[in-house]
């Protein structure tokens, strides 16, 4: 079985705990757990589409939801189920495998982002619970050492976004005047967005680019484009008459120049 060792940073736990890097092991039974509200994979699946679309992601990148992230620790096997990742570099797989799970510095990269959306129910996602089943910002913050670290409630729009400091501790961004966030592993700007989409109504995740410029989902390119050609046809319309128009003044032009001519030629 494929591992690595990995010894903690310093100043990293009160209790060091022996960390692997692991494959998951063929008979691991992969937790099925509900998902916790409809909003959740709706959002995961909203940040993807927009990415892309937009052409954002390259073939070395890999966005995921809801798949185990893969840790050995004090030799039992722990996975987090992250709403949504990013990596910026993966290993490639073989044709026709599918990933079902990701094990930081064996599958490729540690994620370089990793967000969870909150529930009514749920509140573990500030949980820094430091021993099994091991709450998830601990687990993002001192074992997988995620460098930027996203809470989003759907509900209200709250965005928090924590980045590891230098002693290896979460820390809470503030957002611009526009209540976005700079993401420099992506170039893009991330925000809160209100309205509906799929006869969904709440806050959404949106991307932004560097010029300002919001990254579409499908529905919203398809109205742009449609928009555009609807503008493309009114233009085209609009000069065809014109053209018509211009014609019809040039006819009537040489028809007066014919009937002065023969006027002429009739008064010699």
């Amino acid at each position: 079985m494929t591992q690595a060792i990995v010894k903690p940073s310093a100043a990293k736990f009160n209790t060091k705990p022996e960390i692997i890097w692991e494959k998951l092991p063929a008979d691991f039974i992969l937790p099925d757990d509900p998902v916790e509200s409809i909003a959740q994979p709706l959002l995961a699946a909203a940040l993807n589409e927009s990415l892309e679309l937009a052409q954002y992601l390259a073939p070395e990148m890999m966005i995921a939801s809801n798949m185990a992230l893969v840790v050995k620790i004090n030799q039992k096997t722990i996975v987090k189920a992250p709403d949504w990742f990013y990596v910026a570099k993966v290993h490639p797989v073989g044709k026709n495998v599918i990933r079902r799970s990701y094990s930081p510095h064996i599958d490729g990269e540690v994620p370089a982002i990793v967000m969870e959306f909150l529930s009514e129910e749920e509140t573990s996602e500030y949980s820094m619970r430091p021993t099994p089943p091991y709450g998830k910002m601990y687990f993002y913050e001192q074992i997988l050492q995620v460098p930027i670290y996203v809470i989003f409630d759907p509900a209200d729009g709250r965005l928090e976004i924590r980045t590891l400091n230098s002693s290896g501790k979460y820390e809470l961004q503030p957002l611009d005047e526009y209540g976005k966030y700079f993401i420099e592993s992506l170039n893009l700007y991330i925000g809160t967005w209100y309205g509906t989409r799929l006869d969904q109504t709440f806050h959404w995740l949106r991307w932004w680019g560097t010029d300002d410029r919001i990254l579409y989902w499908g529905s919203e390119k398809s109205a742009q484009q449609e928009l555009l050609r609807r503008d493309a046809d009114q233009r085209a319309e609009a000069e065809k008459q014109r053209a018509e128009a211009e014609k019809q003044r040039a006819d009537l032009a040489e028809q007066e120049i014919a009937r002065l001519k023969q006027l002429l030629a009739q008064q010699g």
